[in-house]
């Protein structure tokens, strides 16, 4: 009877030490309940980054979307209802959802990547007074700055550990600045005559002040802008006179005008090719080497060094 008492004691503690075990919260689950909604994939890569196993991240927009013609979809506001936070580029960049953003301000928190950027540090746009250019992670010291404000807003929400946080951030911080560096070495190789960068929309003025290379673009920094026959020749003349080697498309981006500039320079006896597809507006395909921001600006860098050189 005694043994069997003795058996009895602790098989009972195992059993309540396991309802007990049922009842603690998993940290991790826990965590991932906490759900932040972003617009782009490249501020959805920064967050994955930064906030690690702390919180869900999704991003609203995939490869190949243009996120200036962008329209929130029914499940993309059923996702921002549902959303902690919210993280969007700003700077009119997704310009057909600037009104939503506003609204929900009101109940959630929202941070804007482009308000941790001086003034001072963006470039002005030509075509709309009083606006700035909305390409900011072109520049990867510049998009480092967006991601510590952006770190720093979340600490504000007393959500997460702001030690691991920092500590994430400043990891990330190292990997980004070996990226700049990498970058500007890159296209410093390129012959100084043949660095200049076309491409369908200027997308890349962040990306030509930072690392030395002219950049022109058919239609400007957004795709709603129009182009016509003058900018068409405008560009096959400039092309012509400055021998350039190659043009270059975008993931996100028609190539339809870039067509009628390559049958210009063919007409008029200047050949020229196609260097490649960059990546522009979004990544590449999740998991890809340009599914992440790291990969696709080497990816871009590497295309345009290969195709100039």
């Amino acid at each position: 009877m005694f043994k069997k008492q003795l058996f009895f004691i602790p098989s009972l503690l195992l059993f309540f030490m396991f309802l007990h075990a049922c009842k603690m919260p998993d940290n991790k689950a826990e965590n991932k309940s906490i759900k932040v909604v972003c617009t782009t994939g490249m501020l959805g890569d920064a967050l994955k980054n930064i906030l690690k196993d702390n919180a869900e991240v999704i991003s609203l927009m995939g490869p190949g979307v243009d996120p200036h013609l962008y329209k929130a979809t029914q499940g993309d506001l059923k996702a921002l209802t549902a959303a902690d936070i919210i993280v969007y580029n700003g700077l009119h960049l997704e310009g057909k959802m600037g009104e939503i953003f506003e609204k929900l301000k009101k109940t959630k928190i929202v941070i804007a990547a482009g308000e941790g950027i001086p003034a001072t540090d963006l470039i002005q746009s030509s075509e709309f007074q009083g606006n700035y250019d909305p390409h900011l992670w072109f520049d990867v010291s510049l998009w480092s700055k967006a991601i510590s404000y952006i770190t720093k807003e979340l600490n504000k929400s007393s959500l997460f550990d702001s030690t691991s946080l920092n500590n994430n951030l400043n990891h990330y911080k190292i990997q980004l600045d070996s990226l700049n560096k990498a970058t500007y070495k890159q296209i410093a190789s390129i012959d100084e005559q043949q660095r200049v960068l076309i491409t369908a929309h200027d997308a890349f003025s962040y990306f030509g002040r930072a690392y030395d290379i002219e950049v022109k673009g058919l239609q400007g920094i957004s795709t709603l802008s129009e182009y016509g026959l003058k900018d068409i020749s405008e560009m096959v003349n400039y092309i012509n006179t400055n021998k350039i080697k190659a043009v270059f498309v975008e993931s996100s981006v028609s190539d339809r005008s870039l067509n009628a500039v390559l049958e210009g320079c063919k007409s008029s006896g200047h050949l020229i090719k196609i260097g490649g597809t960059l990546y522009s507006d979004a990544m590449g395909a999740e998991g890809s080497p340009e599914g992440n921001y790291i990969g696709m600006v080497d990816y871009n860098v590497k295309t345009i060094v290969d195709a100039l050189k």
